[in-house]
């Protein structure tokens, strides 16, 4: 029996990254507008930009969610009305929701668009998700804290599209609710602008000894205690196509455009293993690609019961990594040059790799490159400065250029 592949929905936090995400192997994408949105920093669409990203997804017969997922006041209703009429005419694929007032909202006056419920609402039992299933949504974000068991439970007893995050940052509160940020800046991350404090390095003070600090944990750096380690759950793909998850989601609107090539694409390639019948046929590849975009260390999160070592206490060493340097934005096959936008220094002498959408990983030391006027120069110095740079092998639009620093 075949197993049903889920739908890979990737981060994108503009259009660049929504390009990547398609090429890289999303079915779908998930973004923001400029409010009403989880990530007031993540640059996000204005109505025009929408208006491309649909146009572009239509092209390549892929999806766009938008994420409508704010704790709403009162103040915000009668601007979100509005919104929420313009996406009705475009006609995204799904609103994301966590408010039941705004839910109440976009099936009044977005009738026509499906309703994914957000992480942010915390469905974690079979009650919720049935709760929200009896309101007509189409698709149920589950909490992060749950076990594959729980996950299980919850798709032998609802009809609901499931959604489960796969991949990015955890949250240190239950499933993104914090009050941190807006007590310790005044920023709500229930309000898209988390300054992420839990990420913060603390100390411990005794009154009576005003001007002293200890660590709490013995470490001359601090702790940090309430920073989360990465999810990742890349071994575990074939297990939750088993149960039957409809969608996997990837988090970080807002990460860069390797990010979201790099996870997008080795997601993809998980799924299509499991799907072929060969599961986990190149894990410690993909692996070693998560490697190079992880933040932090990487926890299976929740999914194996209640996680012994999530939290990243000492800002654990990692693997090597390489550097995100570049974007080819052409090949000139009779050239055999690649014309490639900057964005992190690099120069000749350096060994480059190519991540690329459609081939395999290309390596090569760089020997010689150019500006854009084809004079010689011998390193990229400037903010997405364009740059012709010989490559012999033919590399793919939006490959990503990687600087390999260990070699």
């Amino acid at each position: 029996m075949s197993i049903k592949k889920p739908e890979l929905v990737a981060p994108a936090g503009d259009l660049e990254k929504a390009e990547a995400a398609f090429l890289y192997g999303a079915d779908a994408v998930y973004v923001g507008g400029k409010e009403f949105s989880l990530r007031a920093q993540a640059g996000n669409f204005a109505p025009e930009e929408l208006e491309e990203l649909m146009a572009l997804a239509r092209g390549q017969n892929k999806k766009v969610y938008v994420a409508v997922n704010v704790v709403a006041h009162n103040r915000d209703i009668h601007r979100l009305q509005s919104y929420l009429a313009f996406l009705q005419d475009l006609g995204v694929d799904g609103i994301i929701v966590a408010d039941l007032g705004v839910l109440d909202l976009v099936q009044k006056r977005a009738p026509g668009i499906p309703v994914t419920i957000s992480t942010q609402a915390s469905v974690a039992n079979i009650l919720s998700a049935r709760f929200f299933e009896s309101l007509g949504v189409k698709r149920i974000v589950l909490a992060r804290e749950l076990t594959l068991e729980e996950i299980r439970e919850i798709r032998e007893n609802v009809s609901v599209e499931l959604e489960v995050f796969v991949h990015g940052a955890m949250c240190v509160a239950y499933s993104g609710r914090c009050l941190l940020s807006s007590f310790m800046t005044g920023r709500s991350g229930n309000r898209g602008e988390c300054a992420h404090p839990c990420r913060y390095r603390y100390f411990l003070r005794e009154e009576k000894r005003p001007g002293e600090y200890f660590p709490i944990e013995e470490d001359d750096r601090g702790t940090y205690i309430l920073n989360s380690k990465d999810l990742c759950l890349i071994e575990y793909v074939p297990e939750l196509m088993e149960v039957g998850v409809d969608a996997f989601k990837i988090e970080g609107r807002m990460k860069s455009p390797h990010y979201v090539a790099t996870a997008s694409r080795v997601y993809r390639q998980a799924i299509e293993a499991a799907a072929s019948g060969r599961p986990g046929r190149d894990l410690a590849e993909w692996q070693e690609e998560l490697n190079k975009i992880a933040n932090r260390p990487y926890t299976t999160g929740f999914l194996l019961g209640p996680p012994a070592q999530a939290q990243d206490f000492f800002k654990e060493s990692e693997a090597p990594r390489v550097a995100f340097c570049g974007i080819v934005r052409e090949y000139r096959r009779e050239q055999g040059m690649a014309l490639v936008e900057q964005r992190a220094p690099f120069g000749v002498g350096d060994v480059i790799e190519f991540l690329q959408p459609n081939r395999g990983l290309y390596r090569m030391r760089a020997e010689e490159m150019f500006d854009a006027d084809m004079c010689r120069v011998d390193r990229a110095r400037h903010a997405q400065e364009l740059l012709w740079l010989p490559v012999p092998e033919a590399v793919d639009y939006l490959a990503i250029v990687r600087r390999v620093d260990n070699e």
